[in-house]
């Protein structure tokens, strides 16, 4: 084909592509914890020009199906930082939460308990002037896959022009998950169902977080070259779990979501490589004064977050505790603290930008984080 007629080619093409098929907005959202109102309000407020989104976490589905509030959204502070958020025109999106996997099964699957439920938090979003609601339905049963689906489908009908999003679970590779290993018979069931939520679902948001141990194969990558690794989460890992995603989901409807906190743990050093016990998580604000105390320098992990390792009782910690059990074929215990730091956070936020996803959600704003961060919201 001549240079000529591939420029009336282009040409004819640009002209027939639909007003506004530029790339959507690049969008930041948040999620802000009841527990923690004071602190994530006032986040939200000095930075709500850079926030396109908020999402109250207030709401619980109880064991009977009834919703209950656990903030009191409509007094302070809850009250001005919805009103500022309005002002500025970013939405208003609490998020419904439930976790209870029998009371779930038990009201999804009777039909007029599901549909009451549905009627309830549309109910809900009306009456309270929300642009939208946030199912986080965690720990659903493979089984309830098609009545989950039927929630989605109903509520999205019930919601008209209110935003519907979903909050699930993200889904590591089998291949990467069992590596090494034999598959369980039930590997690859899940309860939800991408295709459902491509249909059903305004916004996809996939806890990539609390990764843990989950990825075998980049646990074993790491344990090989002798490296701590137990993240909050890995952004290689994140990368995976989102492109699995991508296969389902209209990559515009995607959302990754980032944790700001990190991971304490009890590590066990034996010949044959770490044992890790979670203990608890934390902000980074709590992490430099125990680096501080125990004279240890954080520094970049495998997994591309900030930490260290050190020891309470002042004796081996990470390389040199494993170095000292496989030389003595015994074990040592020590700290390691791993989190996400401002670095890390960018890295997600750049990730979701390389892969054309539509933006980030960060787990959880609560005056924890790092508060270098707000740099790389742009």
């Amino acid at each position: 084909m001549s240079v000529k007629k591939l420029f009336l080619l282009s040409a004819f093409v640009f002209m027939l592509a639909p007003a506004g098929a530029a790339a959507a907005a690049f969008e930041y959202s948040c999620w802000l914890p009841y527990w923690k109102e004071a602190s994530s309000t006032i986040d939200a407020l000095v930075h709500i020009d850079q926030l396109h989104e908020i999402n109250p976490f207030v709401y619980v589905v109880q064991n009977d199906g009834t919703i209950a509030d656990r903030a009191g959204i409509a007094d302070e502070p809850w009250a001005s930082l919805i009103a500022a958020a309005k002002a500025k025109k970013v939405r208003v999106v609490p998020t419904v939460m439930w976790s209870n996997t029998d009371a779930m099964h038990k009201i999804l699957s009777n039909t007029k308990a599901r549909i009451k439920l549905e009627d309830d938090i549309t109910a809900l979003a009306v009456n309270e002037g929300f642009d939208g609601i946030d199912i986080d339905f965690e720990g659903k049963r493979a089984e309830d896959k098609v009545f989950f689906s039927a929630f989605l489908k109903g509520l999205y009908q019930r919601m008209g022009k209110k935003w519907v999003m979903c909050t699930i679970e993200s889904r590591t590779p089998l291949a990467d998950r069992y590596f090494g290993t034999t598959q369980p018979k039930d590997a690859g069931l899940y309860a939800n169902d991408f295709a459902a939520m491509n249909k059903y679902c305004d916004r996809v948001r996939f806890m990539t977080y609390d990764q843990q141990t989950i990825d075998l194969k980049l646990a074993a990558k790491a344990g090989a070259d002798g490296k701590l690794y137990a993240p909050v989460a890995d952004t290689v890992w994140v990368e995976k779990a989102i492109r699995v995603a991508m296969q389902s989901i209209n990559k515009n409807k995607i959302v990754i979501g980032v944790a700001t906190y990190g991971y304490e743990w009890d590590v066990t050093a034996y010949a044959d490589g770490y044992v890790y016990d979670l203990l608890w998580s934390f902000g980074p604000g709590y992490a430099t004064p125990i680096a501080a105390q125990y004279g240890v320098t954080p520094a970049r992990q495998a997994s591309g977050e900030l930490g260290f390792a050190y020891s309470p009782n002042n004796s081996l910690a990470g390389a040199a505790a494993l170095a000292a059990a496989q030389a003595n074929n015994s074990n040592h215990s020590f700290r390691y603290m791993v989190w996400q730091d401002a670095q890390a956070i960018k890295d997600k936020i750049d990730l979701a930008k390389k892969l054309g996803v539509r933006g980030v959600a960060l787990f959880r704003l609560d005056g924890g984080e790092d508060p270098n961060m707000w740099a790389y919201f742009k």
